[in-house]
């Protein structure tokens, strides 16, 4: 497999070895020690997945107790996913990287513990299934709005579907202090 490092410390883009002939395809789309060596050692504890039609933006989410590393990927359709560092005091807080997933790519994104994630639906239809490493708590949950200008995310679609919950979010800066969690270093 092939990793790229991102501007985000821990956040990174992973390219599977796949294996495809007449009858389809192969790939392991998890395996403990080769993510290992990629710098993901933190176990994976709950899956996830979401089906959503176009335009639909879930995001920006992160849990400020319990904080969940997430590996994102898409099986139908495509998606432009985001992470952003909302650490304080991280040297890159409030900057956000992003990759198209699809699921001719097979390309995949690790989230870590302690950022946002989120991501938009390009296609008519996707479908998406993310490992996580914390159990979701919705009484730790925090959002922040999917176009806060101070973060500045270029979404390659403008017309988006938001949950009630998302549309209310509020933006980074007004996060209460307990609610963003601290660079370690």
């Amino acid at each position: 497999m092939n990793v790229t490092t991102t501007k985000l410390d821990g956040v990174v883009f992973i390219e599977p070895r796949v294996f495809q002939d007449d009858r389809g395809f192969f790939l392991e789309t998890y395996r403990a020690d080769r993510y290992e060596e990629a710098g993901i050692a933190l176990p994976f504890v709950q899956d996830n997945h979401s089906r959503s039609v176009r335009g639909t933006l879930r995001g920006l989410h992160a849990q400020w107790r319990k904080p969940q590393g997430k590996l994102v990927r898409c099986l139908q359709g495509e998606i432009f996913d985001v992470a952003v560092d909302m650490r304080r005091g991280s040297p890159t807080h409030g900057e956000w990287v992003g990759v198209t997933l699809t699921s001719d790519n097979f390309k995949q994104i690790y989230v870590p513990p302690g950022y946002l994630h989120g991501f938009v639906v390009v296609s008519e239809v996707a479908e998406v299934e993310y490992k996580c490493t914390d159990l979701y708590d919705p009484g730790y949950e925090v959002g922040v709005r999917w176009d806060d200008p101070a973060i500045g995310i270029d979404w390659p679609v403008k017309d988006v579907i938001l949950s009630e919950k998302d549309a209310a979010a509020p933006l980074l800066a007004d996060l209460p202090d307990e609610h963003v969690p601290v660079h370690a270093g």
